[in-house]
Parts: C-alpha cells; structure tokens; sequence
C-alpha cells in the first residue's frame, strides 16, 4: 500500500447535493476500510503547506541550547519542544517500547481563550510558548492552523452526513475542542550511532482524538498497520493526510477504525536521513461524552465502550508517553 484512498474535496466544499453526498460515501468506505484517506481539492494552499515546513525546518536546525529555551516544564500543557529520546508513543497504547523515539517535536495549540468553560479544563488551553527565532514562526503557525481548522469542519460535515447524523453533530462537539498542531522533525545526523534493536522514529499508536490533519514532506518512514502487516504511506506533494482517531472509533462503535500507525528508521548507511511533518490534532470538546451514536449500533450490534469524557481520556493517553511509562486509561 504505496498510498491511501484519495478523495477530492473540491465537491464536498463547493458541489452539489450530489456531489456532498458522493464524497461521504467515499469518506465512509475508506474509514471503514484503513482509517486514513489522502485528500486533495482540500482548499489549504499549498504556499502555506510549505512555508509551515520551512519555518518549523528552520526551528529545529538551531543549535540544542536554543531550542531548548522553549521546554515547557509542565508535561501536561502539552506546549513547547520536547527533544529527540524524551517521549516514547508506545506506552500510549500499554506497550513497552525497546527504546525511546527518535523524533524532536514542539507544540502550540488553542489558548489565550477566556470563560468558565475553558478555566474548568485550563491545563488543555496553556499559553503557547514560542522560540525567540525564527521570529515569523508565530505567524506562520496561526495562518496555517485558520486553514487547516476551515478544512477540518469541512470534514466534520462529511463525517456527519457519512454516519447518518445532523450535519454540525461533530462541529457542536468540536466547538471548543482542543486543539494541537505538532510539528515532528526525524533526522539523522552525519556520524549519528544506529538506532537500537527494535527503536522506531515514531513507535506504533493510534492517534487520540476526532482526526488528524498531516502536511508531510513524501519521504519514507510512515508505515500503516493493514491487512496484517506493516505498509508504507506516500503522501504526494499538495495533499494532506487524513486519519481518525480514538474517539471517533468511539462515536462510530467501531463501523470506522482509527488504525496503528508508526514511522520506522531510514535503512543505515551514511548521510542525513530527514521527514518533516506537520500534524493538527482535533480532539473534541473536553468535557463532551464519547458514547456511541445512534446510527452505529442496533440490538445485533450493541455498544461495545462505556461513555467517556474526552478529557480524561486524552489526559490520560498523553502522559505515559511523556513521562515514559503505560497509559491507564479509565473505566
């Protein structure tokens, strides 16, 4: 599997009834069928896909001590850098890794937002941390979460009308949703030692939340768990990646999977080995009940998780990661 199922958006956006109608078709087979769907026609513009790149490439060539000015303390703000052996995704899942991942990172999400519902679940709306250089990077940064947000509703839409609920079903949940973008940055450097037996760039793990929005650089290493093994995932040049995560598996009481995925070392030999990528996580609002939704279960085919809030599943799904041991999320 050199690639997903790819779906124009262009009809959902802007079609027809008809057109809105086939494009969820096709956003229902391929979530049944792998999770993952590669979307073009998606309206972000490939201008700002690039200068996310660029500007998040620019931050991570900077010398360690720099970076490092821009640790957040606080693991569970989820904010600023974390550096290449400080997380290990495998533990979300309750597995123990055979090492830390090889993959520097660094986070800014939704903040600055004022009212009693965000002051009940401060920790998931923490002020933003960001680097002294490149000083663009917060510009950058908000123009390409505005795009990628307007995509995602449009994809929240699809869902709803794919599943046979109101169109703002999602939306409504997703209204104060947290939201992080993540940008990743796997590099091997000149004279860097071989990972170890078994480490990974990214270690295998389902992603949390709604969906994730994936603006990647088409280089080897993301590889997707189908059909019983491992397969690699191109993602050409314009499109953007789209896969599922936790809590919609939830909502759709598994009729959609939100599927194992990993990114796997550059084969050794000498040189610079480098995939960059930009992933917007959606999660829903934090104090919103994941419960099966009615379209997706029947007396033959009953609920098959208790209701959850998304909040304390998320928090719980972020720390063992960070702090390096298994998850535990609650009954």
């Amino acid at each position: 599997m050199s690639s997903v199922t790819l779906i124009d958006l262009e009809g959902f956006r802007r079609g027809s009834a008809a057109d809105r109608s086939s494009a969820a078709v096709a956003i229902d087979d391929a979530c049944r069928d792998t999770g993952f769907l590669q979307v073009v026609g998606h309206g972000v513009d490939e201008s700002i896909m690039s200068e996310m790149l660029e500007v998040t490439a620019e931050f991570f060539d900077q010398p360690l001590e720099l970076k490092q000015q821009a640790v957040v303390p606080d693991l569970s703000a989820n904010r600023g850098y974390s550096a290449v052996g400080s997380e290990a995704l495998a533990y979300s899942l309750g597995n123990e890794p055979a090492a830390p991942d090889l993959f520097e990172a660094f986070n800014a999400g939704r903040a600055a937002v004022e009212g009693p519902y965000f002051d009940r679940y401060r920790s998931f709306y923490a002020e933003n941390v960001w680097p002294d250089s490149p000083i663009e990077m917060p510009v950058v940064w908000g123009r390409y979460q505005r795009a990628v947000n307007e995509l995602a509703d449009h994809l929240l839409r699809a869902f709803a009308l794919a599943l046979e609920v109101p169109e703002s079903y999602f939306v409504d949940r997703t209204r104060n949703a947290i939201l992080t973008t993540r940008a990743i940055n796997y590099q091997r450097h000149d004279g860097a030692p071989d990972p170890l037996p078994g480490q990974m760039r990214m270690g295998a793990h389902t992603d949390y939340g709604v969906l994730t929005v994936l603006n990647a650089d088409d280089a080897p290493g993301l590889e997707v768990w189908y059909d019983g093994c491992w397969n690699p995932v191109s993602v050409p040049s314009g499109s953007l990646l789209i896969n599922i995560g936790d809590m919609l598996a939830t909502w759709t009481n598994d009729r959609w999977v939100s599927t194992l995925h990993r990114v796997v070392p550059p084969p050794p030999g000498p040189g610079p080995a480098r995939r960059r990528s930009v992933a917007q996580f959606l999660e829903a609002n934090p104090g919103c009940l994941i419960e099966c939704i009615p379209s997706c279960t029947s007396a033959e085919n009953p609920p098959r998780y208790a209701p959850i809030e998304a909040g304390a599943y998320l928090m719980a799904k972020l720390m063992g990661p960070r702090e390096l041991r298994k998850s535990e999320v609650p009954d």
